[in-house]
């Protein structure tokens, strides 16, 4: 499977429609983004379980400053409508499927409790 680009128009559906996105935050300009490039589009490859997104900061400023990016490349991912993961660094093939495994394997409604339960904490001390 290739990657999707990402844009403020489709975020939204990617994100509610697909059980699991990983999303590469770069820009043209990046020479490390660039080096990521052919290991994010290998992974995609071998996950077509996974949706694959790229999303260019200088396209998508509004994005990018609601993720508060500061560094780029930088990988986020999202399970079931929840972002998991959000740093920033490229990662190799392995550190991909390890993310991945681990994303894959997590009980998402135990998840959603101690989301629930760290908002709470937030709001109400």
């Amino acid at each position: 499977m290739s990657t999707v680009t990402l844009n403020a128009n489709n975020f939204g559906p990617l994100i509610d429609d697909n059980d699991i996105v990983i999303i590469d935050v770069g820009a043209d300009w990046c020479g490390p983004c660039k080096a990521f490039d052919p290991t994010f589009e290998a992974a995609a490859d071998r996950n077509p379980d996974v949706v694959f997104a790229k999303m260019n900061t200088e396209e998508e400023h509004a994005l990018a400053a609601y993720f508060s990016i500061r560094s780029i490349p930088s990988v986020m991912v999202f399970r079931e409508q929840v972002l998991l993961y959000n740093e920033p660094g490229a990662m190799d093939e392995s550190a991909i499927r390890h993310l991945l495994n681990y994303i894959k394997d997590l009980d998402m409604e135990q998840v959603r409790v101690q989301v629930a339960e760290a908002t709470e904490q937030v709001l109400y001390n």
